[in-house]
């Protein structure tokens, strides 16, 4: 008990102080304090069988919203668009993944037993898509999933009298945890954008961000063009 006169003090110091700086905050012309997002994540592109994860899910959902529209009856057009839905791509502009990735969604369309056109018609629904890709100049903040390090650390504080083998084991299984969890950092986003237009108005719409490699970037973009290209610049 001798020292709680001094516990006190320091409570009621601190409480002084926050109150003090409340107020401050208040009367001074200050920026908004910068905050980070809650731990989130985002998948990152990496090879061909990741495009046609995605024109899975999107076939599946265009053939949703076919039912729900009941456009059954309708046939698709899948058209290659560069940087507008009305500008179609010139001959050498297109890149490899507008090529791969209209082919395999249209693969996937047609298992779903949707028609789909090779030539458009004034009765089709155009299906367009493009990318937009994103570079970055400055070091972002990333960290390891919450609780990862904590479950390793706890671990280890559990079995470090236990057998060899079962610690040989549990080490494995940090690893294997590790690796589940961890990917390259990256300086490249892309942005897909998918839409549905019939008669001129848009009737499904949906955007897709992921991380790509670096070295993968002529894959969606084959020249740096700024025109095209949302650059995201030192603050």
């Amino acid at each position: 008990m001798k020292y709680l006169p001094f516990v006190l003090t320091a409570v009621f110091s601190l409480t002084g102080c926050i109150q003090f700086t409340e107020y401050s905050s208040t009367v001074s012309s200050r920026i908004p304090e910068p905050t980070g997002y809650t731990y989130s994540t985002q998948h990152k592109m990496q090879a061909a069988y990741h495009w046609n994860v995605l024109a899975h899910d999107l076939s599946n959902r265009i053939n949703n919203e076919l039912i729900r529209g009941d456009f059954l009856n309708k046939s698709i057009f899948v058209k290659e668009t560069c940087g507008n839905d009305n500008t179609p791509c010139n001959p050498q502009e297109t890149t490899q993944f507008n090529e791969g990735f209209r082919d395999l969604l249209i693969t996937e369309l047609v298992g779903y037993g949707i028609p789909t056109a090779t030539v458009s018609s004034p009765e089709s629904i155009v299906v367009n898509y493009k990318v937009q890709v994103i570079p970055y100049r400055k070091n972002r903040i990333r960290t390891i999933r919450p609780g990862v390090i904590t479950a390793l650390t706890s671990a280890i504080m559990v079995l470090r009298n236990a057998p060899s083998e079962l610690l040989g084991i549990t080490a494995g299984l940090g690893l294997d945890l590790l690796n589940s969890t961890y990917a390259a950092k990256t300086d490249f986003e892309v942005i897909i954008t998918t839409s549905m237009v019939f008669q001129d108005k848009y009737f499904f719409r949906s955007s897709d961000i992921y991380y790509i490699n670096a070295e993968d970037f002529h894959h969606y973009q084959e020249h740096y063009d700024k025109a095209k290209t949302i650059e995201i610049a030192r603050s």
